[in-house]
């Protein structure tokens, strides 16, 4: 339980379906050491508390920090390093969140549990053709987060639960006034959790400890055109802040960590029309034995689009598109479906 409604109506509704339930919430950070101003308990934990309370439901609260620390906020600093653009939502539901074993062995002596049920939009269900436990999108799809599911192996498929898969974000609100929840209305979290302001840049050197210097802006040739101001302030597809003149809008279209630059270019030269993906899961499959038809996103908003996807290797894919997809972006997840149904996917690598 964030706090939030989301997983406030999903305990409700695993109640009315008759489990015996237990909140929980994950401390995952120290409001100070991420720039918030207040002190104490989390609001989060405390809008939990009092939904668990209303609910008649007791409630837990496990400190998750030193992990989140190392597995999410470090690798997010780490993949800026890198010249990536990561997804950390990605990377936490995989660590932390959806860690059932860290988790059981955190409520040892306080609670155990068959299943483990979020607020995510997303449905699962067991395929017995395949014997496969398979992740598919959430019946309103504006609110479909299983892109951010698809590294759920089978293990944690089996016992998680998502009730409000079916439903949608207004009928989630209605359940929740129906049943009193002083978080109703509450409004939705920001996407990044630990960067309060969303100035991520101020949040890596602060934590860090470091200064990212500055370097060349070079053009597609590979000729000097400017300085930029430290190579964790762009992403591919930038096109304001950029500091270099032109008489046509350019964007960034490259970055390299290793010779510190960043390569700007014409809106045509964003698009690309492959991509290879590694840390890849599968979910619907053990393996892609042959070429696949897909339907891909490479970005939590886009709409997928038509590929072939070949596995190459044990953790490794390459996806053809039908058509050139502009912005494809190093460090971003690249998730496979057919209709509904999430196939896998891995992060991009190029």
């Amino acid at each position: 339980m964030s706090g939030g409604v989301d997983s406030s109506v999903a305990a409700v509704l695993m109640q009315e379906l008759g489990y015996e339930c237990a909140g929980l919430t994950l401390l995952l950070f120290n409001n100070e050491a991420v720039g918030f101003q207040a002190a104490g308990l989390p609001q989060g934990i405390i809008d939990a508390k009092a939904a668990a309370a209303l609910l008649g439901i007791p409630h837990h609260v496990l400190d998750f920090t030193e992990n989140f620390e190392k597995q999410v906020m470090q690798s997010f600093i780490r993949a800026y390093e890198q010249a990536l653009t990561p997804n950390p939502c990605v990377v936490c539901n995989k660590h932390i969140k959806f860690n059932l074993a860290a988790l059981k062995e955190g409520l040892q002596g306080k609670a155990d549990f068959d299943c483990f049920a979020t607020g995510h939009y997303a449905r699962t269900e067991y395929d017995s053709a395949s014997g496969r436990y398979l992740l598919r999108k959430a019946a309103d799809e504006k609110k479909d987060q299983s892109y951010v599911l698809y590294s759920l192996d089978q293990s944690r498929l089996e016992r998680i639960r998502f009730p409000l898969g079916a439903l949608t974000k207004q009928e989630v609100r209605n359940l929740a006034k129906g049943k009193n929840l002083a978080n109703a209305a509450k409004a939705e979290s920001q996407d990044i959790c630990f960067v309060p302001d969303g100035d991520y840049c101020s949040f890596i050197e602060r934590r860090s400890g470091k200064s990212y210097p500055p370097g060349d802006i070079l053009d597609l040739e590979g000729r000097p055109i400017g300085r930029h101001r430290g190579i964790i302030r762009y992403t591919i597809g930038q096109r304001r802040g950029l500091g270099v003149a032109a008489n046509t809008p350019i964007y960034v279209a490259a970055k390299s960590a290793q010779a510190n630059s960043v390569t700007l270019g014409p809106d045509s030269s964003l698009y690309s029309k492959a991509l290879v993906a590694g840390d890849i899961n599968l979910i619907a499959c053990s393996k892609i034995e042959r070429p696949m038809r897909v339907m891909v996103k490479t970005r939590y908003l886009q709409t997928a689009q038509a590929a072939t996807a070949e596995q190459t290797g044990d953790d490794s894919l390459h996806i053809e598109f039908d058509a050139p997809q502009r912005a494809i972006t190093p460090g971003q997840a690249a998730v496979m479906y057919d209709g509904d149904i999430v196939i896998g996917g891995g992060t991009i690598a190029g």
